[in-house]
């Protein structure tokens, strides 16, 4: 398994990570992802060592903590040979102090999820969200602390837009604080708002991409295509309200694309939408989910195979969506090239 540095810190990470979302499975949506238990978990966590994915994913909010016990449990014994990386910060109840990145928060959520992982370090400890409540220098502050004490090794943020980040890096660096290596973000065929801003500065900034639901949330499977109903055993059904949306032609364009690519290289829909992802700019990682372990030995086949520059070309195209104000393709037109060169035309 390749790996690559995780921005500019001194961590290398897998391309492939695995998301333990699926782990635990209580409440309506996670309990839709998946509902693996210890036992599962430690079989695919198994194929997952076996094939060099290393780093596995979670957040406190999946499944109400069930998800990050249950991982723990599953790489008990190993500890040494693994990667865990998991996030704080979404409600976690009614409480003014269960949710946000409040130093109270933030503290109290790492020792709770050092008890659930049964570790006494987290190797990526990340913010699932923005605190707008609590000032950036609050929350590096806490964060130091975390990384000072040991419990903490390498911080990231998710989902934060391009101005939150930026303004966090920024007291980071003026109040020398650990800057922060990763973002996870959202990133796939039908979703490629973060070029626009968050790809930019992740590339001058040194942060590292983490993508999570690269399927876009689960209909680049190959099972969603036009003209055919979406499958009765479908977890859209159920979830498809809580993911991003995307448009039905946008959607059918790109699978139509993935369909042709998919019987030239004998490979899965899933393999190529995930291997597209592997060669743009700024990506350390991807996350893969599976509820089962030929969906985990099926999106592990989207590695150790490159997608040909004009099928990679023909993505790009299926893909492309006009970019929103002030993102216009300026480089373009003549003249404007060295005022906004693209990362990815």
């Amino acid at each position: 398994m390749e790996q690559r540095q995780l921005g500019t810190s001194g961590l290398n990470v897998p391309v492939l990570s695995f998301g333990a979302g699926t782990f635990g499975g209580r409440g309506e949506l996670f309990g839709a992802w998946g509902t693996t238990d210890a036992r599962e978990a430690r079989r695919l966590v198994d194929i997952c060592l076996d094939a060099g994915v290393t780093m596995f994913d979670t957040a406190d909010v999946y499944s109400g903590g069930a998800s990050e016990e249950v991982l723990g449990q599953a790489v008990k014994g190993r500890r040494d040979q693994v990667l865990l990386s998991t996030k704080t910060g979404l409600p976690m109840g009614d409480g003014p102090d269960d949710a946000g990145t409040s130093r109270t928060r933030l503290i109290r959520a790492c020792e709770d999820a050092l008890r659930r992982l049964g570790t006494d370090h987290i190797d990526l400890f990340q913010l699932h969200a923005f605190d707008a409540a609590t000032p950036v220098e609050d929350v590096l502050d806490a964060l130091d602390h975390l990384v000072q004490a040991g419990k903490v090794r390498h911080t990231g943020v998710s989902n934060f837009s391009g101005w939150q980040l930026m303004k966090s890096l920024a007291a980071a660096e003026q109040h020398g604080r650990p800057r922060y290596a990763a973002h996870q973000v959202y990133y796939s065929l039908v979703g490629r708002d973060y070029e626009w801003e968050l790809m930019p500065l992740a590339a001058d900034q040194g942060v590292g991409a983490v993508v999570w639901s690269p399927l876009g949330w689960g209909r680049l499977t190959g099972k969603v295509r036009r003209g055919q109903p979406l499958p009765e055993h479908s977890r859209l059904h159920r979830t498809a309200d809580y993911g991003p949306p995307v448009a039905d032609e946008d959607l059918y364009r790109v699978v139509d694309a993935l369909d042709e690519i998919a019987q030239e290289t004998g490979k899965s829909v899933p393999q190529i939408a995930i291997n597209w992802l592997l060669q743009r700019p700024t990506v350390s990682s991807v996350i893969i989910g599976a509820r089962n372990e030929e969906q985990l030995r099926q999106n592990l086949g989207s590695v150790g195979w490159t997608l040909t520059p004009d099928q990679t070309a023909r993505l790009d195209a299926a893909s492309a969506v006009p970019a929103p104000y002030p993102y216009y393709p300026y480089h373009r037109q003549e003249g404007f090239a060295r005022l906004s060169p693209p990362l990815v035309k």
